[in-house]
């Protein structure tokens, strides 16, 4: 049984409602929690590319790349827990994990399980709550993987984004 159904929640995956971009975020992350991510990425099975300033490069230690000098080229780490999803980490700060996905990646039920098992992976890994909300918003989230439930949960009503 899914753990969300794609003709209950499909207004939260319309770009022109929530855009393009929506946000996902690690509640409460720290260094510890990134290197937690990364050591997962290397051993999860998927596809992923880490760059700093567009020059792809090794995945270093997350300490490595939150003592970078101020000024140093922006890093990213890109996912694709799926051939044709693709899960963009920006490393801005080390108490924050976020991350895109594309909603025109993520149309009907089998991508939406895509993307509710990619959450639920990364939150039981973290054993936080992995939350989505709107691009740019910063309301409430609408969907996201609850450690309590130990799923992937409405956090909003689906008619109402």
């Amino acid at each position: 049984m899914p753990d969300l159904l794609w003709d209950e929640v499909k207004s939260f995956f319309d770009a022109e409602l929530m855009g393009a971009l929506p946000d996902v975020e690690i509640v409460g992350s720290s260094v510890a929690d990134w290197q937690a991510l990364f050591d997962l990425v290397r051993s999860g099975g998927w596809a992923w590319e880490y760059a700093e300033g567009g020059a792809v490069r090794a995945l270093p230690l997350a300490e490595a790349v939150f003592s970078r000098p101020a000024g140093a080229e922006s890093a990213e780490l890109r996912v694709w827990p799926h051939p044709a999803v693709l899960a963009v980490f920006r490393l801005y700060s080390d108490e924050r994990i976020d991350f895109d996905v594309d909603v025109r990646e993520l149309q009907g039920q089998e991508r939406l399980d895509v993307l509710c098992g990619f959450l639920t992976v990364l939150g039981r890994r973290l054993g936080k709550a992995v939350e989505m909300s709107a691009e740019g918003d910063s309301g409430e989230p609408v969907i996201g993987f609850s450690p309590d439930a130990d799923r992937v949960v409405l956090l909003a009503d689906p008619r109402f984004p």
